[in-house]
């Protein structure tokens, strides 16, 4: 680090302890931060319609004269959140965490991730530059960001991946976490149902084949209808296989949820797969959905071939 930089570092810490707490005790605080393109705007945005008061591309250099300020009596909010844009000041990023326990004050630190792929693809789509290689491969300045920002994510209290979620289901993990006070285990669960015709979906962790099952698509009055449909549940699920695979399918994601969990997975993507995608696969998601989205995780579940 230059001398500039070291003394940036050193003015700042000196700051950030001498903070004056006079404020409110209760003041909360949630430090947004994570990969370039995915979603720490959004869910800035998505805190603010809950009631936070939020700023984003606060540099970090500014942060401690900031929080003082929150503190003060009169500030009129009780929960604050506080966007860090990586671009900024990335010599000072690692330490975020200690300088925070320092100040003493009730805060989580959220990470916004998503997989290089969906990056990449959002970055096109914007048309935009990395802001690590402005003039490079989107790939070379994801893959610094990535590197640079590993400190802070391995510490960060929730870590959410967006591949796969849109604005409504980030709105409702967030809400589950910040608004509601629910658990949460730094796990989204995605449930996807799909036709083997149609393509395997490349991004699944797990894949239970269910073309074994009775089919729907034989009997003139269910083919045209979906696992959504009564009737084709009922079909589906009328047999004893069908309600054993069911019980040791629950069992078995049941039991590897906590080990994912354990081994730092916060994405998790299980794949039902029948022939067309309409029926069995269908009704076995959502059976698995309803079994399982009650807990300390998001859980998510997508028809992918319903037409």
């Amino acid at each position: 680090m230059d001398t500039f930089g070291m003394n940036m570092k050193n003015a700042f810490w000196a700051s950030s302890v001498c903070i004056e707490r006079s404020g409110s005790q209760d003041m909360k605080y949630v430090i947004v931060t994570g990969m370039s393109g995915a979603g720490r705007t959004s869910a800035l945005k998505i805190l603010e319609d809950g009631g936070f008061y939020s700023i984003d591309n606060l540099p970090l250099s500014m942060v401690s004269e900031f929080i003082a300020r929150t503190m003060k009596p009169g500030f009129g909010w009780d929960s604050v959140a506080i966007g860090v844009d990586p671009r900024n000041d990335f010599s000072l990023i690692s330490d975020l965490k200690a300088w925070m326990d320092d100040w003493q004050v009730d805060y989580k630190m959220l990470f916004l991730d998503a997989g290089d792929e969906c990056l990449l693809r959002r970055y096109k789509e914007t048309r935009r530059a990395h802001p690590l290689a402005p003039t490079g491969r989107l790939e070379e300045g994801i893959r610094k960001e990535r590197e640079i920002l590993e400190p802070i994510r391995s510490c960060s209290d929730y870590i959410i991946d967006t591949t796969n979620l849109l604005i409504r289901d980030l709105r409702e993990e967030l809400g589950r976490i910040f608004l509601e006070g629910e658990g949460f285990e730094n796990l989204i669960v995605t449930i996807m149902s799909f036709g083997f015709k149609h393509g395997v979906p490349a991004d699944l962790d797990l894949l239970f084949d269910v073309r074994f099952l009775p089919n729907p698509y034989y009997v003139p009055e269910l083919r045209n209808h979906t696992g959504n449909d009564e009737e084709v549940r009922n079909f589906v699920m009328n047999s004893e296989i069908s309600e054993m695979f069911l019980i040791k399918l629950v069992d078995l994601v049941t039991f590897l949820i906590p080990q994912y969990i354990r081994e730092g997975k916060n994405q998790l993507v299980i794949g039902i797969g029948c022939t067309g995608g309409q029926h069995r696969s269908v009704t076995v998601a959502n059976e698995l959905y309803d079994h399982i989205g009650q807990g300390k995780y998001g859980v998510k579940l997508i028809h992918r071939d319903i037409r």
